[in-house]
């Protein structure tokens, strides 16, 4: 008989193996998992077949009172619903626990856009006569580009780059690729970094990642969120208003008001539904109405 931790593990298990998830989306699904078995449990071992919906209650109802976002909740709900549908698949279980849990209802957060010229003095930031300054303009230029997420800038390689085609292949998540466009302003930048991109490593082994530490070592996540802040800060930008993310943001916002529909944008960014992009459209009433005057037949 399979017990509840038995059964957590079975399911991320199969959440690497099968579904092909990232490790961060897996650790996050790991710390929801534990925090219900913290609370089903109490103290004691509790067999997948014994978990009742009074008890998937009794989580929902602690979550409650937690004062986390209602997309947290609904996020470590949707975690739980998850497992309790792999272990009636794997018939480790007749009942699923948490088949009549509702998550709450979310109401969609308009993503926070920087203004185009607050981008430029960004991309402007650094300083070109150094080697970080070049690798920091180089990497601000092809994330805004590119729309690119931090886990998919720290893990892009050199040879994930066609310079003279002016794209990048870059791994989303889920391991899924895509190809991104980088814009002449990128491509310049980065083919200004490449030369100066190894300095730091003297004779030791080229490690393959594009952009590299002080050190030659492969930059970390905490280490593109330091230098967005850091450059920000020189821009005259609020750091409480910026992060990577809010780049990636104004990257779709601005293509968005732009122009572009939201099936190429769509595909830039990697977004596994259109549903995900449209919320773009609600950042620009301005970008609304101009679509409505010239697509509208009374719109005119």
């Amino acid at each position: 008989m399979t017990d509840l931790a038995g059964g957590v593990e079975e399911y991320l298990a199969a959440l690497r193996a099968e579904r092909g998830l990232a490790a961060n989306t897996v650790a996050a699904y790991r710390r929801d998992l534990a925090q219900y078995r913290t609370v089903v449990e109490d103290g004691a071992a509790v067999a997948v077949d014994a978990v009742s919906p009074a008890m998937v209650d009794r989580f929902v109802s602690w979550l409650g009172g937690q004062g986390w976002s209602a997309a947290t909740v609904a996020r470590k709900i949707a975690a739980v619903r998850g497992l309790h549908r792999f272990l009636v698949a794997e018939d480790l279980t007749e009942v699923d626990a948490a088949g009549s849990v509702e998550a709450p209802r979310r109401t969609p957060s308009l993503p926070k856009a920087l203004a185009v010229d607050q981008v430029g003095a960004l991309l402007e930031a650094p300083d070109p006569s150094t080697r970080l300054g070049l690798r920091d303009r180089a990497m601000l230029e092809f994330m805004y580009a590119s729309g690119a997420r931090v886990a998919e800038t720290v893990g892009l390689a050199v040879e994930d780059l066609d310079l003279e085609a002016g794209t990048a292949l870059v791994t989303g998540k889920g391991s899924r690729q895509r190809v991104v466009p980088l814009g002449r302003h990128a491509v310049a930048a980065i083919e200004r970094y490449l030369p100066v991109r190894l300095d730091p490593r003297r004779d030791r082994p080229d490690p393959g990642w594009l952009f590299l530490n002080a050190r030659g070592a492969r930059l970390t996540r905490q280490g593109v969120f330091l230098v967005v802040r850091r450059h920000g800060v020189r821009a005259g930008i609020d750091p409480s208003r910026l992060s990577p993310h809010v780049l990636r943001h104004s990257a779709a916002t601005h293509m968005v008001e732009g122009g572009a529909d939201l099936r190429t944008v769509q595909e830039i960014l990697g977004h596994a539904s259109i549903s995900t992009t449209q919320i773009y459209t609600r950042v620009s009433p301005q970008y609304l109405l101009e679509v409505f005057v010239t697509s509208h037949p009374r719109g005119r």
